[in-house]
């Protein structure tokens, strides 16, 4: 985690949005963006059997590599990529910053709760009924999902996925690329290493080292 958080967690966007994905997550996001009055332009998605596809008044409008409508991003549209395999999501990231010259924007739900001294980078997905705690840090394109806990002083990574009801307490540190999952609880000052994975429903007790998978209660080395 380096530069670009910000303590202005919801820009008023004047452009309209651009969703990458048009799967259970891109449907998340429309939802988000609506509730907040931002215009969504389209979708982009690589599966054919979406193509085309309308969602209310908002159609898929072709590929994610579409040059014509990665062209108008940065300058006439925002980007948000609502994709949840994480390579895929890398990928394109790197496509909007390198080609773009732009970064993601946020969608947070507007009943999430996130803490006026907590900051947050680009490209995350904050979903209903989160929370996020005071002074703490969450990194860029991560995926904070419905009604998970961030708890004080958490530092979070970037493309983090923490799942559903899970709980993260406070001074947990969340190295990038991590997997937590749903209803996990995560006690005070445990740290999660790099690319870590945690099972659904696991307790963690004691940190995680890098690259592990790790399930249970109390969580074991899988």
């Amino acid at each position: 985690m380096k530069t670009f958080y910000s303590y202005n967690l919801i820009t008023i966007m004047e452009n309209p949005v651009i969703i990458f994905g048009a799967g259970d997550l891109g449907m998340q996001a429309l939802d988000i963006f609506r509730r907040n009055n931002v215009l969504v332009y389209g979708l982009l998605d690589d599966h054919k059997e979406l193509q085309g596809k309308e969602f209310g008044d908002v159609s898929v409008l072709g590929e994610t590599d579409d040059n014509s409508y990665l062209n108008i991003i940065g300058s006439k549209c925002e980007a948000f990529i609502a994709i949840g395999e994480r390579s895929v999501r890398e990928r394109l990231v790197e496509t909007l910053t390198e080609q773009c010259k732009t970064m993601p924007v946020n969608a947070v739900h507007d009943s999430a709760i996130i803490s006026g001294v907590a900051a947050i980078g680009h490209g995350n997905l904050v979903a209903a009924r989160a929370t996020i705690g005071a002074k703490s840090v969450i990194g860029h394109h991560c995926l904070i999902q419905t009604g998970s806990i961030v708890d004080t002083s958490v530092i979070v990574g970037n493309f983090v996925t923490i799942g559903a009801g899970a709980i993260i307490n406070d001074r947990v540190r969340i190295g990038d690329g991590a997997f937590i999952g749903s209803g996990v609880v995560i006690v005070a000052g445990i740290e999660v290493g790099k690319n870590a994975r945690i099972g659904a429903g696991s307790v963690v007790v004691a940190n995680v080292p890098a690259g592990a998978t790790y399930f249970g209660n109390p969580a074991k080395k899988v």
